[in-house]
């Protein structure tokens, strides 16, 4: 599969990303499941006569995945063409309410009021499915700082431009007392609405208290003096290793090799971290729809465990509840039954180097799937 980064969606056969399964999108250690598939289960479970076109937008973050899941899928569907557009999350979410998505890519569930909107859209209304599980990276670019320390609260400094140098003492006191040199500090975000950024703004909510009084869930992050911004999280990530002092958030599945990334809050960004984090600290809280699967993290519980890394992100493909049309019914959901498979979990985490979803997750949404008409 083929992703446009500019305004328009391209389309494309599922066939042409088959060569690029076998990629990694980053150098951290990919969680895989030991599970074998079963008979009618993944692969097995797809229909080699399926054709049609899937028209999708969304969340930047899901990229990697998406070309992972749609690779396997179009090994056997070989009629299916995906359209997708990383235009960000926030982006996703209001073409789909407008109707012309047949599922949109978020890195946040449909917000209260979205999911109202929605209803109005689609009978019976939204529902947010759980497909993709990594981490927001704190990548940043001081030569100084091999390795580097950030607390919930320093990070909050940072952001809303109460910490501007990266020889402030409170950075010095993260990292054991060793101060680093004067240096200006860029702040680097996105321009676009992103769940990456509603991820991370959520954990500052949750660990940083009155430091980050501007509260959760901000698709972009409130505007700051000398403040770079880019769209998507592939321009945030390049823009950050190109600039000297700069730091920002980014989802994980954008890091280009040799990116340096902080650990946070003492945790380094891992896979295992991630699942840590998941395991610990996430609650399935679904909106008014019979079946919805969106969630929230509580961050004081995974501050309280050593072992999770902090800033877990969970994307979301948001579908309707009710199709208007029988045959796009078939189509995606064959391709969301696939992504919630083994097989698809398996082909989207080798491809992005993210973080499989836990079997409970992931029989909550075959059994939300199953309750699609």
């Amino acid at each position: 599969m083929k992703i446009t980064r500019s305004g328009s969606i391209a389309a494309v056969a599922l066939v042409g990303a088959l060569a690029l399964a076998g990629c990694s999108a980053s150098t951290t250690s990919t969680t895989t499941s030991s599970a074998a598939p079963t008979s009618k289960v993944g692969l097995n479970a797809i229909d080699p006569s399926l054709t049609g076109t899937i028209t999708a937008a969304g969340s930047s973050a899901q990229v990697a995945a998406q070309t992972g899941y749609s690779a396997a899928f179009s090994s056997v569907a070989t009629g299916v063409t995906l359209n997708y557009n990383p235009e960000g999350s926030g982006g996703g979410r209001k073409d789909f309410i407008a109707g012309s998505l047949d599922f949109a890519g978020s890195d946040a569930p449909l917000s209260a009021a979205e999911t109202t909107q929605a209803a109005a859209t689609f009978p019976g209304g939204a529902l947010d499915i759980p497909v993709y599980l990594d981490g927001v990276a704190i990548q940043y670019n001081e030569k100084d700082a091999s390795t580097l320390n950030l607390s919930g609260s320093t990070l909050a400094k940072i952001f809303a431009g109460k910490i501007t140098n990266w020889s402030d003492p409170a950075i010095a006191t993260d990292n054991g007392g060793k101060a680093l040199p004067s240096k200006k500090i860029t702040v680097v975000t996105r321009s676009d609405s992103s769940g990456t950024m509603q991820n991370l703004t959520n954990y500052l909510a949750g660990a940083a208290g009155s430091d980050w009084p501007a509260g959760p869930n901000l698709g972009t992050l409130p505007q700051i003096t000398g403040m770079d911004l880019q769209k998507g999280g592939a321009a945030v990530a390049t823009e950050i290793a190109a600039v000297d002092g700069a730091i920002g958030g980014v989802d994980h599945s954008a890091l280009t090799s040799g990116a340096t990334v902080a650990s946070v809050d003492g945790v380094k960004l891992t896979n295992a971290g991630i699942a840590e984090a998941m395991a610990t600290g996430f609650a399935i809280k679904p909106n008014s729809t019979p079946g919805d699967l969106s969630g929230a993290f509580d961050y004081t519980k995974i501050k309280a465990d050593t072992k999770a890394y902090p800033i877990p992100l969970l994307s979301y493909d948001i579908i309707p509840a009710t199709f208007k049309d029988a045959a796009k019914k078939k189509l995606v959901l064959a391709y969301l039954e696939f992504i919630a498979s083994t097989d698809g979990q398996k082909a989207g985490a080798t491809k992005a180097n993210s973080v499989q979803l836990p079997d409970s997750i992931l029989k909550q949404v075959t059994a939300t799937l199953a309750t699609v008409k």
